[in-house]
Order: C-alpha cells, then structure tokens, then sequence
C-alpha cells in the first residue's frame, strides 16, 4: 500500500514509518521538522543524538533497501502543496502524526496555546479537507490520546470510543442513543483532540471518509527492532519538562542520580503502551479499515495502566533512586482510577509488550550511555495550568 505518514519525522512517527516500509508498503514522509525547531525553541535537546532527516532516511536504504521518500510540506499552512502531494501521488491511507502533542507545552504560555490551536485544528482539518477535493478514497488513520475522555471513569469501564445511552426526553420517551463518550480534555493539547474527533464525525458523515481514531496511551520504550538497527536510525528520547513522558524521564532521573519527581500525590492512573505495540497497532488500523459510509472507528490503544507512584517505585526498587514529590502542576484529581476497554487491538492479534523489570533496565542503559547530553536544568515540569499555581510556590526550587 502507498502510505503517507504526516509528522513522520517525529517521537511516533519516525518508528512508524520504518516499521511499515519494512513490512513492504511504500512509505512517504511529510514533515516540516517543526519538532526539531522546538528543541531548539527550548534548548532541550533529545537524549539520543538525531541524525538529519537525509540521514535517518540514506541509514534506512542502507540497513534494510528499502527506501522511503519525503516531502518537506507544512500540513498546517501549506494546503495546495498537501493537495498536490494527495493528486500526485495517490496514497491509500494517511497516517496523522502532524500535531503538536505535548501538554505541558501547550500549557505553558498564551502564545504556545494558540500555537496548539492552529497547528492541530488547521493540520486535522487540511488533510481532510483535501482529500475531498482531491476525490481519492484515503483511509485516514489518526493519532489520538486517551486524554480525549479526561482520568475520572466513575467506577465504569471507558469504551472504545462510543456510549450506547438511553434518552429520556420531555414527555417521558425514551430514545436509544449512540453518542462519543463525553470528553473532558485537561489540556489545550488534549482539547485540540477532542476537536479533532468532531472534524472526523463530520467528514465522515458528510463525505463518507473513512477514519480511524487512535486513542493512544502514554508511550514508553525507546527502541523497536527497526530504530536499533543503526546509531542514525535511532528515536527520540525526551526527557525534559515539557515532552518527556513520564516513564522515560524517570528512567533518565534515576540514570544520571537525579531524584524521580513525583506530581503531587503519585496517585494519577494512566494507560501506557510500548513503542513496538504503537507501530504494530497503527498496522493493524490499516488491515481493518471503515468501509465508506460507516461512522469514525475509535479504538484504544493501550496495553496497561498505572499509578504514577507505583511506577516511581518500581524505576526505584532496580535502580536505587530515591524518590520525591512535587507539587503537581496539573490541574487535576490528586488520586483516580482507569478503567478502560482495549479489546478491539487485542481480538486483532495484538500480543502487548508489557512493562518488565528488563526492559526497563535495557531503557535505563540508554539513559546512561547518554548520560553526558543530559541538561539537568531542563529536567523540572515548569509549564503550570493556573495562574495561581505561577503565582506561587516555584514547583521544583531544587538547584540544577
């Protein structure tokens, strides 16, 4: 299949793309390497050293000759060139990674908010848009988040996507319902996905595009069998307080002795899911696609949930750190549970990739080996979610 990868540069996107082209699909790259450009907007590079574009793509020809092509293209801002690209070359399925997909950043200034807002409604909207006018029958496969449903699930399990409810309406009749499950996004980022969603309900409604959302889990994992082929091919690891997830960076703080910092109690549950699973599922979008016609399919991706704390203790019982908490600077419910269904991916033929005490040691040598790149100052959470929070305590006052 001819597969286009939006943002296929990216933390995402760039294992993606590798791992399709190697099970022989003809892959496309459009990327205006915005991420790159925030590295240096922060001063806070990736952990693991990042080979240009050029050479990421030239190592990949190497190690497996195969070859994937790429398109500097801002799908954001650039629309005629996105319609040109979908005229010209025809791809059978888009997969969107062209969002900006950090919280804390978009939380982090007004400007970095309407950043959020524009990049990822006008990327979501353009790519959909476009393939209407283009008249080509692309089945669009969209990275979403978990965070579309908000961390509260009173008591309940989460569906995969959709809530069968009955209505009662004036008069005391009742009416079967089928609605998205309602939303309560707790970022600007999360509230562009939740957009996201409602743009998908629309097109496919009115124009009979076939859409898959990807609700997806925090990604932990540095490696995939593709990545760690070559130095050059080699992920992102984020590690700092904006883009690192929190999984990575408590294996980095542990790696270089820094204390695992810990937002606010601990007690936030979240869904996680490996980078290998990431690859494999957004495979498995593309082999089972909406038909025309058909609402948006919505599927959870993710293998398991956590408590932060637990996860503090487990980095902390292999490696020895020690841990401490913060005050959160989220604004969200000090403690919550997760309950969530995932059965659509694993009926698929997904055998998950669990949270192990080896892997998290094979991640914890990548945080060593690399241990000399590591800005300690970049480390703390320092966008906040409140003006209260700003005007208050600094959250982490340790000296870096």
């Amino acid at each position: 299949m001819k597969i286009a990868v939006l943002g296929g540069d990216g933390f995402c996107g760039w294992p993606a793309s590798l791992y399709l082209s190697e099970q022989g699909h003809e892959v496309t790259i459009i990327d205006n390497l915005s991420r790159r450009g925030i590295d240096a907007e922060l001063g806070a590079d990736s952990l693991t050293p990042i080979s240009s574009i050029e050479e990421r793509l030239a190592a990949w020809r190497e190690v497996s000759g195969r070859s994937i092509g790429y398109h500097s293209i801002d799908v954001a801002q650039d629309y005629d060139g996105l319609l040109d690209f979908f005229r010209e070359e025809e791809p059978g399925a888009v997969i969107h990674f062209a969002e900006q997909r950090a919280a804390p950043y978009s939380m982090k200034n007004s400007q970095n908010k309407r950043y959020t807002v524009d990049n990822n409604i006008n990327a979501t909207h353009n790519v959909l848009a476009a393939i209407v006018e283009s008249g080509l029958d692309i089945h669009v496969v969209h990275l979403g988040t978990m965070g579309v449903y908000g961390y509260g699930t009173a008591g309940m399990e989460i569906p995969e996507g959709y809530l069968d409810v009955l209505v009662e309406v004036p008069g005391g009749k009742q009416v079967e319902q089928s609605i998205l499950y309602p939303s309560n996004p707790g970022s600007v980022y999360h509230m562009t996905k939740v957009l996201d969603q409602h743009l998908f309900a629309y097109y496919a409604k009115n124009d009979e595009l076939r859409v898959t959302d990807l609700h997806q889990g925090i990604i932990w994992g540095t490696h995939t069998s593709q990545t760690s082929r070559d130095d050059r091919l080699i992920n992102r690891f984020d590690y700092d307080g904006d883009y690192g997830t929190v999984l990575n960076r408590f294996i980095i703080q542990a790696g270089v002795g820094y204390p695992l910092t810990v937002h606010g109690t601990g007690g936030q549950t979240r869904a996680f899911i490996h980078i290998s699973d990431m690859a494999r599922c957004i495979e498995l979008a593309l082999e089972n696609p909406p038909a025309r016609g058909e609402r948006v399919k919505i599927i959870n991706q993710m293998t398991e949930t956590h408590r932060v704390r637990d996860l503090a203790e487990l980095v902390s019982r292999f490696s020895g750190a020690r841990i401490e908490h913060v005050p959160n600077p989220r604004k969200e419910s000090a403690e919550n549970e997760l309950y969530v269904s995932n059965k659509t991916f694993l009926e698929l033929g997904l055998k998950p990739t669990t949270l192990s005490e080896g892997l998290l040691r094979e991640i914890e040598e990548v945080a060593i080996k690399y241990a000399d790149r590591v800005d300690l100052s970049k480390i703390p959470a320092q966008s906040l979610w409140t003006k209260e929070q700003a005007a208050g305590v600094p959250h982490d006052s340790r000296a870096v």
